[in-house]
């Protein structure tokens, strides 16, 4: 993994506008730079160190809330009463603070990814090479393009945004059609997948086959935009070419074991087509370096080893359990049952042979009153809770870990490879997708299929990618091309409450989950997407105008 120098990324922020552009009127004009640009870009380690906040800072607004709260809540794949839970709801609100928080984040990447590009080619020194040159600029539309395919599938339609002078306050801007934002999406990734190098540059940094990758996913979607039923099978065999490349270059490969992969020892794992790297103590020179998912996730202090871990009615959906199959792995990697151990993870306890004692020991998750035969009331978040500073090398802080953010695994390249090829038939028995496919699952622990059909990898991908942020994705994948299903899942998702019973205290091998009360929420095809952000609207009220075509060059 690059290591990110604190001092020298605290620069980068300042060279990109990071720091001011963080407050609210930042859409009012996004920054170009903060700091003389001519005197900067003029080394590599300079160039390179410009494009270092991409891989963290800019998306630290979407990664702190909205991505459990948008990618998981709304997906179906979180559960909480008090956290998120407009989302969890499906009535997310204009008002809402992730909702604002992750519009700002991608449009800050968006800025960043804007001035990066204009400052390279506007101040890069001659005795800069031209391959790093290049390599900046890469990441930067990688960045770029990905931050859009997550502004179109949230927001709908939203403008694009190439020179950072163009203010949203601008009378003349309006928002962009969906069709070309998709468009500039794709040039975006596939622009960098021509000038990333095979190898990278510094560990942990975007390659070729990161963006070829990255562009599999897009052309999946796009495949069903403007589609009636029957998604376009030129974007399905785009997919399935560039997953294929990725397959046969052998560059990545699944690890072992799916629960090391949310380990912090094991950043920049073999299996990373691209993940957000994240600086533990960040917070103490720059508020946003930090990944904050634990804070909110972990279901105790106990096992955080400070004031935070707010996660105790944090869990599972109903409806997530239930599409788990029997000694499925990734369930104890993603969710906590009573009676999990986890032996990496230290928890401080009560000690029962000293009265106001306390000692700490392997994480054994309780019951809810850890009486015999009782029963917990959540299957509390696991993945990214990665335990307390002597779990991690000393490397957590409260509000503070490591643990990169996965944005891309291979294991949905193959997946993505598994339903490319699936297309539009009703179920396939092809050797190759069967063979990507049944990676996941045998990796998984569970009976690898002689057939597929496309409920079946909906369902691969709702267990593999589990509050990884993606649950709502896929389900705006489905809604471009078949809208009436999209709808349909989301309102057959429980997502009320339960109770799991374990047939043991301690290392449980089987659980018995009842419905308690079960809840089910719904949206219809007009309140589909989030809201646009209330603050937003009050300072560009032209983003509700009519959405025209982009013109590109």
């Amino acid at each position: 993994m690059f290591k990110i120098d604190l001092k020298k990324y605290a620069a980068g922020l300042m060279l990109l506008g990071l720091v001011t552009s963080c407050k609210d009127d930042f859409l009012d004009r996004p920054p170009l730079s903060q700091i003389t640009d001519i005197q900067y870009y003029k080394t590599t380690d300079q160039v390179l160190m410009a494009t270092a906040p991409l891989y963290s800072g800019v998306w630290f607004g979407y990664n702190d809330k909205a991505a459990v709260g948008i990618g998981d809540g709304r997906g179906g794949t979180f559960f909480s009463p008090s956290y998120e839970m407009e989302h969890v709801r499906l009535a997310s609100t204009a008002t809402q603070e992730s909702v604002n928080g992750a519009w700002q984040s991608f449009f800050n990447i968006v800025g960043q990814s804007n001035a990066v590009i204009n400052n390279v080619n506007k101040y890069a020194s001659d005795a800069v090479p031209g391959n790093i040159k290049q390599h900046a600029i890469g990441e930067a539309r990688f960045f770029r393009g990905l931050a859009y395919s997550y502004l179109v599938q949230t927001w709908g339609a939203v403008p694009l945004l190439e020179d950072n002078t163009k203010a949203f306050t601008d009378t003349s801007l309006a928002p962009n059609t969906v069709e070309s934002i998709w468009e500039f999406i794709i040039r975006d990734i596939r622009y960098a997948s021509k000038v990333l190098p095979a190898v990278p540059v510094q560990k942990s940094r975007l390659t070729k086959y990161s963006a070829q990758a990255m562009l599999s996913r897009m052309f999946l979607t796009r495949a069903g935009v403007g589609a009636n039923g029957t998604r376009r099978q030129s974007d399905l065999d785009s997919a399935a070419y560039y997953s294929k490349s990725v397959m046969d270059a052998n560059y990545y490969k699944l690890l072992p074991s799916y629960e090391d992969l949310y380990l912090t020892k094991n950043n920049g794992n073999e299996e990373t087509v691209a993940a957000l790297q994240w600086v533990y103590n960040g917070g103490n020179t720059y508020w946003g370096a930090q990944n904050t998912q634990q804070a909110y996730m972990a279901f105790s202090s106990s096992i955080t080893g400070f004031g935070d871990g707010w996660g105790g009615d944090h869990g599972a959906t109903m409806d997530i359990l239930k599409t788990y199959e029997e000694g499925d792995k990734r369930r104890k990697a993603t969710y906590m049952f009573p009676g999990d151990t986890y032996s990496y993870i230290t928890e401080e306890v009560n000690d029962p042979n000293k009265p106001g004692a306390k000692i700490k020991r392997p994480l054994q998750v309780t019951t809810d009153n850890n009486g015999a035969d009782t029963y917990k009331t959540r299957a509390n978040i696991k993945k990214y809770v990665v335990g307390r500073p002597e779990d991690n090398d000393g490397r957590v802080v409260q509000m503070g870990t490591e643990i990169q953010t996965y944005l891309m695994r291979y294991a949905e390249v193959l997946l993505v490879y598994a339903e490319a090829i699936l297309g539009n038939s009703a179920s396939t028995s092809d050797a190759s997708a069967l063979q990507a496919f049944n990676e996941v699952r045998v990796r998984a622990g569970v009976p690898a299929k002689t057939s597929i059909t496309w409920e079946d990898i909906y369902k691969e991908r709702r267990t593999e990618l589990a509050m990884e942020g993606q649950s709502w994705y896929d389900i705006t994948r489905l809604h471009y091309y078949n809208p009436n299903l999209a709808l349909q899942k989301l309102s057959q998702q429980d997502r009320g409450t339960y109770r799991i019973t374990p047939n043991a205290k301690v290392n449980a091998t089987s659980w018995t989950i009842e419905s308690v009360t079960p809840q089910f929420y719904s949206v219809t095809e007009s309140s589909f997407y989030v809201p646009l952000p209330a603050a937003e609207l009050s300072r560009a009220p032209n983003l509700r105008k009519t959405p025209v075509p982009y013109q590109f060059e």
